[in-house]
């Protein structure tokens, strides 16, 4: 069967900040890239943040533009070049495109900071609230074996991210890890440093998001609003602070309550979730080492497929609620009041 001509598709529009559903066409896979049949998307609080005032440096481009950077799907075509894959294999993958993935930023630290430039799709260009896409070829992989496609999409953002922020932090089994933020990114740091086999402690304003992390493995858990002598408690149990502490918030309020619980001279304090002002610090802490700053991105395609294949190891997935792709705004609504459990996902048929 040949390919429809057009597609239905959630986009943001900044002339109303609103997203809506329109009629677009189906695009052609070009050099180096994949045309994926969407079967699973799933929304990041990156994604909500098209709608905030933010003075982060997130990139917008194209006006209207397909929302969306957490997919995976079945490749229905290949570009020019592109290795590696065949048609009806099922892939995850990454939303750089246009860039070179041979500078040095391209494989250390992050597309974005392309010398040739970068684009990044459910921000500047077209992302994966769609039925079709074009992907990176070099940024997408074949799914392991125990990974199903339909529920895949969070592994590829919410997956890479925390496998490494928790990862990044290099601890030793047995050792104290805090996870902040127990929601939809920290669910999977929850499990992730369980695998690991570090004892956790999770750290939310959510009593639902806590319960959420005991049922991945926490060992002890804590709500700073109802529980005042919380800092107290984490101080008891770790030993003096925990040797990292790793915040998948979008709260500034979280990231100032985290040297607290930091234990002092060896402790990590992980920056992953992007509240809407920046973060301060007390230099005097850091220059005199009270704690190492450390950042986890979104993935790269260089270190994508080891948390993936963790994941499919340690059978790690998100807990997902499904919605139809109309229902868009409803799963936004429901992130920003604060009510996500786990993950809110689009399966297509």
């Amino acid at each position: 069967m040949g390919l429809p001509k057009t597609q239905r598709a959630m986009q943001y529009d900044r002339r109303d900040n609103k997203a809506h559903l329109n009629e677009i066409p189906v695009p052609s896979p070009g050099q180096n890239q994949l045309l994926v049949k969407i079967a699973c998307a799933s929304l990041c609080h990156s994604d909500v943040m098209l709608f905030e005032p933010n003075d982060q440096g997130l990139i917008t481009g194209q006006n209207p533009v397909t929302m969306g950077h957490e997919g995976s799907g079945t490749v229905v075509a290949l570009g020019d070049g592109a290795k590696g894959f065949k048609v009806g294999d099922a892939v995850g993958f990454l939303p750089a495109l246009d860039c070179c993935f041979e500078c040095e930023p391209c494989k250390k630290t992050h597309n974005a900071w392309c010398e040739k430039g970068c684009q990044m799709q459910g921000f500047s260009k077209d992302g994966y609230f769609q039925e079709y896409v074009v992907v990176e070829a070099r940024g997408a992989m074949v799914l392991p074996e125990g990974i199903d496609v339909k529920e895949a999409a969070p592994l590829f953002c919410a997956g890479v991210t925390s496998y490494h922020g928790v990862d990044d932090c290099e601890l030793e089994p047995g050792e104290w890890m805090a996870i902040v933020g127990c929601g939809g990114l920290g669910h999977l740091g929850v499990q992730y440093a369980k695998a690991k086999q570090l004892k956790v402690i999770g750290i939310d304003v959510s009593d639902d998001s806590l319960e959420a992390a005991k049922k991945c493995g926490a060992d002890h858990t804590f709500n700073p609003v109802t529980d005042k002598d919380y800092v107290k408690k984490v101080l008891e149990i770790t030993g003096g602070g925990v040797k990292a502490a790793v915040n998948f918030t979008a709260a500034k309020q979280s990231y100032d309550a985290m040297p607290a619980i930091i234990k002092p001279g060896i402790g990590t304090y992980m920056i992953v979730g992007i509240p809407q002002k920046p973060l301060e610090l007390n230099a005097l802490d850091v220059a005199l080492q009270r704690y190492k700053v450390k950042g986890s991105s979104n993935g790269m395609s260089y270190n994508m497929a080891p948390a993936i294949e963790f994941s499919a190891k340690h059978n790690i997935k998100a807990h997902l609620t499904f919605f139809k792709l109309e229902q868009l705004s409803e799963m936004i609504d429901i992130m920003h009041a604060g009510k996500t459990k786990g993950r809110l996902a689009v399966q297509f048929d």
